[in-house]
């Protein structure tokens, strides 16, 4: 058999990269459309689906990375994706958006207690990664937390509080044509997710760069893609405050969720990742978390200019964390 060459493990390893995101971006919006139908089609409120289907469908890429890469011995990929993914939903995704659409929100108990949540939630990962580890006890809470979060929000949140995403019934022509497609979505993240962390771990091998720094940068592109696709299609339709709702959900969903599920499968160890998430970037992810929520709780709006600074700084920390790796 003929030995690969640089070049044709190069192109192999891209192929599986971009074939995995293309996956996980068709995959995400088909379980999100499924799912989101479904559940108007049984009645469940619009809060429960923005709060629950549509933030727990556009994480499910992060989950199944994360999940795969740890129990294949990588938690810094695991790590990296929700580090970068909380940083690029922020930054690149709302950044994006709000070139589009001004991103105006009403400013309630539910908004902060939701924005707090996720600020304490990444305070608590910031803690386990500096004076700790994420063992299986701890991971498990965090999922259990995470679930009594979501059913407080559900006792507490009243449905005009929440602006559902709305899809067009004509999209599936029945019931179990939905669950389908809700499957083949699923099958296609599970695939997609695969074929990234497949491609990501041959071309930190091949370029000389971490794989916690792949994880950080293209992965965690490729798996906040269906939240950015979403985010535009609502901001188009003017429902700003599910966009806004969306990223803050899917932040809290990326950290109690994913890591917590990763965890109590495979514990997360000091000195299994790169000290640079520790030291460094779990730390900009708190800080662009509480830049985020000051101007939303100070202006009440995400507007162009603000998207434009937010865009340009998400492409100045790709440069820079690439600029100190290689």
């Amino acid at each position: 058999m003929t030995e690969l060459t640089y070049y044709d493990t190069t192109i192999l390893a891209l192929g599986a990269l971009f074939l995995g995101i293309i996956m996980l971006v068709k995959g995400g919006n088909w379980a999100i459309d499924a799912a989101v139908f479904i559940a108007n089609k049984y009645g469940i409120s619009p809060m429960v689906v923005g709060f629950t289907i549509i933030a727990f469908g556009t994480s499910l890429p992060e989950l199944v990375v994360s999940t795969v890469a740890n129990l294949k011995g990588s938690p810094g990929i695991a790590l990296g994706n929700v580090l970068g993914s909380n940083i690029a939903n922020i930054l690149l995704v709302l950044g994006a958006t709000a070139v589009f659409a001004t991103l105006k929100t009403q400013i309630n108990r539910a908004l902060f207690r939701d924005v707090g949540f996720m600020i304490l939630a990444t305070i608590l990962l910031a803690a386990l990664l500096n004076y700790g580890e994420v063992t299986r006890p701890v991971g498990i809470c965090m999922v259990v937390v995470l679930l009594i979060y979501v059913l407080v929000q559900f006792m507490t949140t009243k449905e005009e509080d929440y602006v559902g995403e709305e899809v067009d019934d004509a999209e599936f022509k029945s019931t179990p044509f939905a669950y389908a497609t809700l499957f083949v979505g699923l099958m296609c993240i599970a695939v997609g997710a695969e074929f990234l962390v497949k491609g990501a771990n041959v071309s930190a091998m091949l370029i000389g760069v971490p794989e916690d720094i792949i994880a950080l940068s293209i992965i965690a592109l490729g798996t906040s893609l269906p939240e950015l696709s979403t985010s535009i299609i609502a901001a188009r339709k003017k429902q700003t405050d599910m966009v806004i709702g969306n990223i803050v959900g899917s932040n809290v969903f990326n950290i109690m969720m994913i890591i917590g599920f990763a965890s109590s499968i495979a514990p997360i160890t000091q000195g299994s990742f790169a000290p640079q998430l520790a030291v460094f970037d779990v730390w900009l992810t708190l800080a662009v978390g509480i830049v985020f929520s000051a101007l939303l709780f100070i202006r009440g709006k995400i507007d162009r200019m603000t998207g434009i600074f937010f865009f340009l700084s998400y492409i100045i920390y790709n440069i820079y964390i690439y600029s100190v790796n290689i």
